[in-house]
């Protein structure tokens, strides 16, 4: 039986490789109007034949706190105010940048976007990184070529009044090149722990000169790992859970320790397969660590589900059939910037990963 989660919001995360590059940047600067996501359903997208789907479940507040759509896939925006401007803040380099004007924002890396859509500011971004897939919006922002391969010169035309990303923008010359021009450049954090959302959302609301929206977003985004992790607590199984990176027959490989799944695994109280077999980081795929790790179900991000032909295909690769989760064709699928973007909707998708691992809390 597979077991088949999808939380279907956007495309996905980064992949290796970047998309063409859209040059049609804006001349103007966008409204400063607060742009909401489209609603999305946490139900499946794809249902492959014989496949047992666990149904999304809505992550409930206690009654007089925030409240916000907590359903996997589904982030909100808080209520934008006008921006506390000017402000330096010091980046995770500890470089300062004083922002003076956030009208025109360039935005690397899907992680530092979803938070900027989720504090309201959408309609200030004039273009993102290709790796940018979430909220819907954002995958229609004009493109200014992928987060580890950036221009300058492309990005010094745009005229943005501030560019903020995460550790994977880059390279660091361009970076410096922007500084050079005088472009305020903020680079954040981006720890693969579950302190990460709550930092990220602060960090990013100081830079943007709304500490307060920031706070309450990072309240509510906390609020909602809690209660997953308290869910999470109540679980008498104990299983094993593999994360598996494929990208095709490009990238196929197993997630281990200080890897961001391995956060995911453990808040929901599972046991990290990689990290059994003894695999730090990242590592190719082999029969061998496979079997060491012993798996009860797999981990994987849709796109790279989809890369190799679904269940079938990544069953096919050498060795994912000889474990119990292989066996057993448990298979958990979640869109990549869900799954382990770290963001608002870290809470939500922690909590159906819980229900999906754990049947006796369902």
């Amino acid at each position: 039986m597979l077991v088949l989660l999808l939380a279907a919001c956007g495309t996905g995360a980064a992949t290796n490789t970047a998309a063409p590059v859209n040059t049609a940047l804006p001349s103007a600067p966008t409204s400063a109007a607060s742009a909401t996501p489209a609603a999305s359903s946490a139900a499946p997208t794809t249902v492959v034949p014989g496949t047992t789907v666990v149904p999304g479940v809505v992550a409930t507040r206690p009654t007089g706190s925030p409240t916000r759509a907590a359903t996997a896939g589904v982030s909100t925006p808080v209520a934008a105010s006008r921006p506390q401007l000017p402000v330096t803040v010091k980046d995770k380099d500890g470089r300062a940048a004083t922002i003076t004007d956030i009208g025109r924002i360039i935005v690397i890396t899907g992680d530092v976007a979803e938070v900027v859509w989720a504090l309201g500011l959408g309609g200030n971004v004039i273009a993102t990184d290709t790796s940018v897939t979430y909220p819907p919006e954002a995958q229609r922002a004009p493109k200014i070529g992928y987060m580890r391969t950036l221009a300058a010169e492309g990005l010094i035309a745009a005229r943005p009044s501030v560019i903020i990303g995460g550790e994977s923008a880059g390279p660091p010359e361009t970076l410096e090149q922007l500084r050079g021009a005088g472009i305020p450049v903020v680079i954040v954090a981006t720890p693969s722990t579950l302190a990460a959302p709550a930092q990220k959302i602060r960090e990013i609301g100081a830079a943007l000169g709304v500490p307060g929206p920031a706070e309450t977003l990072a309240t509510q985004t906390q609020s909602d790992i809690d209660a997953a992790r308290a869910l999470a607590a109540r679980a008498t199984s104990k299983p094993r859970v593999m994360f598996l990176n494929v990208r095709g027959n490009q990238v196929q490989q197993i997630s281990g320790s200080g890897a961001p799944a391995q956060a995911i695994i453990e808040a929901a109280d599972g046991i990290g397969g990689g990290a059994a077999a003894g695999i730090s980081g990242y590592k190719s795929i082999t029969p061998e660590a496979l079997v060491a790790g012993q798996p009860d179900y797999y981990l994987v991000f849709q796109l790279g589900f989809s890369s190799v032909g679904g269940a079938d295909g990544l069953l096919a690769i050498p060795g994912v059939s000889q474990t119990p989760a292989g066996q057993n064709r448990r298979i958990l699928a979640y869109e990549d910037q869900l799954l382990l973007g770290l963001g608002p909707r870290t809470g939500a998708v922690l909590r159906e990963l819980t229900l999906a691992l754990h049947p006796e809390l369902r």
